[in-house]
């Protein structure tokens, strides 16, 4: 019963990104190799500067990582899924365009490095390493998870 009020309220309350990605998904799938993730799918996409992406259920990830950051990249992405779900049709405006500008910017990414600030520091990110665990039943295993995944802190609670 969970499961299928999960999918319910993806695609309706949520549908405007799992539109989105169901349709990068149905072309991603095809060439890529995916998986199910605890509520989600994962398809591994390798591409140069990328980590990851959710878009509604549906999250990509870069396989030529190392598989502590990988583990955790799923984690984190689902934490996006699980923002999704509550947060509706608004997730773009209050998740995906900050996270996007925060991942993408030159300019902050320079930021991020120059005054060693975590990626997690952004409200968006921590808040998806929270749910992510939360709802996942996961374990952070990566160092920098685990210093600096909670809003620039430690998560003690998920390690």
């Amino acid at each position: 019963m969970k499961k299928f009020l999960f999918y319910l309220v993806q695609f309706t309350w949520a549908l405007p990104q799992n539109l989105v990605g169901a349709i990068a998904f149905l072309i991603m799938s095809r060439k890529h190799e995916y998986e199910r993730f605890h509520n989600s799918f994962i398809t591994y996409v390798e591409r140069e500067n990328f980590g990851g992406v959710s878009i509604g259920i549906f999250i990509f990830i870069n396989p030529s990582r190392k598989d502590d950051w990988l583990h955790d990249t799923k984690i984190h992405e689902y934490g996006h899924t699980i923002q999704s779900l509550f947060l509706g049709p608004i997730w773009i405006f209050v998740i995906a365009l900050p996270s996007v500008i925060w991942a993408g910017s030159k300019k902050l990414g320079k930021y991020r490095k120059e005054k060693d600030v975590s990626y997690y520091w952004l409200y968006c990110e921590g808040w998806a390493n929270l749910w992510g665990a939360r709802w996942s039943g996961e374990k952070f295993k990566s160092e920098e998870m685990i210093k600096r995944g909670h809003f620039g802190k430690p998560l003690k609670k998920y390690m």
